[in-house]
């Protein structure tokens, strides 16, 4: 009798187990889609990010790594080191796009991290209680448009081949302002996200949200000056 309810025990606390790893992959699929329906209905995903608990914040790493992932790589595409990585012996198309992807990768970390420490700053002056891991999210979340920037790039390597990568190539003139155009277009948007994620996330009124925004531009500006100094 005794080893049948401890055979039972086990299978009860194996069934409890699979059950919490389901559950657990349930929430992570629903935030990848949240990085999708951020773009579309921002406010209910930032009102998500509320629950820092640690299931939660689990939850949406994968989302997270992402978002971070992806906006490296856009990002790095369009600085002026990508723009002349044809310009150099022994670099091919493959070479540009490993080094987008590991570039990429890096440089989004680095600001997630950074940029995720100043914004973090900011909210805390401006009387935020909130975590630093919840700024960080915040922020990769906001980040979602240049995330999606990335669809621009098939159409730009269409119109201007691999000349988008060598300096003085054909993506001059109208047609690359345009790109170029469109690129401020997704950034603006992503500032528009932070500042919505801002407030959702901790209930503020717009003057106060964007006062600690301000304050974390503030922060970063001030960085960058130090850094440049030394």
């Amino acid at each position: 009798m005794a080893s049948q309810r401890s055979a039972a025990g086990v299978y009860a606390a194996v069934v409890a187990a699979e059950a919490e790893v389901t559950a657990r992959a349930g929430d992570e699929r629903a935030w990848l889609l949240r990085a999708l329906l951020v773009l579309i209905g921002p406010r209910p995903v930032f009102a998500a990010l509320r629950d820092d608990s640690e299931e939660a914040a689990g939850a949406r790493q994968e989302a997270v790594t992402a978002l971070v992932l992806l906006a490296g790589i856009a990002s790095v595409l369009w600085t002026p080191v990508a723009g002349r990585l044809l310009d150099q012996s022994g670099i091919d198309g493959l070479l540009v796009a490993v080094w987008a992807f590991i570039g990429g990768g890096v440089y989004g970390l680095i600001v997630y991290w950074t940029a995720g420490a100043a914004l973090h700053g900011g909210l805390r002056a401006a009387g935020s209680l909130g975590s630093f891991r919840r700024s960080r999210h915040v922020l990769a979340f906001a980040a979602a448009p240049l995330a999606l920037s990335l669809v621009v790039w098939p159409f730009r390597l269409a119109v201007f081949g691999g000349d988008v990568f060598r300096g003085g190539g054909s993506d001059t003139g109208l047609g690359n302002a345009l790109f170029v155009a469109v690129e401020l277009g997704f950034a603006a948007w992503t500032l528009a996200l932070l500042a919505i994620g801002v407030r959702t996330v901790h209930g503020w009124a717009w003057p106060r949200a964007l006062g600690g925004l301000s304050l974390a531009v503030a922060i970063a500006a001030l960085v960058v000056v130090g850094v440049r100094v030394l």
